[in-house]
């Protein structure tokens, strides 16, 4: 059955923001947001593809792709390769109020810290990474791979693309003395940060850095963080869940 989208998100798309000079691709993002917010678009709803879009809207397929891709990223949405991009079911988010040093948190229980640096290279940007970093795809980016160690249990993959804007030197660090967030805290300090919390399974080689079986949940934080006006990195945190356990406080 064709999937259109209504006839007045179309006249509508330029009053979305008012008087305010959003880009064409931040309407077309709070249009689709309006739709699943009134109940229109429910979980699992088929959001009408690129095509459509662009003859519904009337605006370029880069703008609706753009819109897809960054609503896709925040969870918003979930596309699936040759099937089409639906609504995403709503799962339960924790906001978790310090971005922390891994090694001093372990020290602070009187445990002691270790790490092993899987990987430290330059990679190319890819439409995804590209986005997160705001930058070009195809740009230079920074990429480590590290395994944090409690009393020399692994707790912790840290997959961490970075900048090279804000940290040119990134590759040249020791991080088995000093760990990522701590240099970055020297040569970019935080202003701005995100957090995105779920519960999944590890990959198989996940499951092996970690040692845990292929059956065990996961917590997996990913996150953003800025200094200034640039982002600095975007990383991918798995903890095993039998291992690790993430808290907050706040009060009113």
């Amino acid at each position: 059955m064709p999937v259109s989208v209504p006839p007045s998100s179309g006249s509508s798309l330029a009053a979305l923001t008012g008087e305010q000079p959003a880009p064409l691709y931040a309407r077309v993002k709070q249009m689709i947001v309006q739709q699943i917010q009134n109940g229109t678009w429910p979980p699992h709803h088929r959001v009408p593809s690129e095509s459509e879009l662009v003859n519904e809207l009337g605006v370029s397929r880069m703008t609706i792709n753009r819109a897809l891709r960054e609503l896709t990223l925040d969870g918003v949405l979930v596309r699936m390769q040759g099937v089409g991009t639906f609504v995403a079911e709503p799962k339960g988010q924790s906001a978790l109020l310090q971005v922390q040093n891994i090694a001093e948190e372990i020290a602070a229980r009187g445990h002691r810290y270790s790490c092993l640096v899987v990987s430290l290279q330059e990679v190319q940007a890819g439409p995804e990474r590209a986005l997160a970093l705001d930058l070009r795809e195809g740009s230079r980016v920074f990429h480590s791979r590290i395994v944090h160690f409690e009393n020399d249990v692994p707790v912790q993959i840290e997959d961490r693309y970075v900048n090279p804007a804000v940290a040119p030197d990134y590759l040249q660090q020791d991080f088995t003395q000093q760990t990522p967030h701590a240099y970055l805290a020297q040569v970019a300090p935080l202003t701005e940060g995100e957090h995105l919390v779920e519960a999944v399974l590890a990959e198989s080689s996940e499951c092996r850095l970690l040692k845990i079986e292929s059956t065990e949940p996961c917590l997996l934080i990913r996150r953003r963080t800025w200094s200034g006006r640039n982002v600095v990195t975007s990383a991918r945190l798995l903890y095993p869940g039998s291992r690790y356990r993430l808290e907050g406080r706040f009060g009113s």
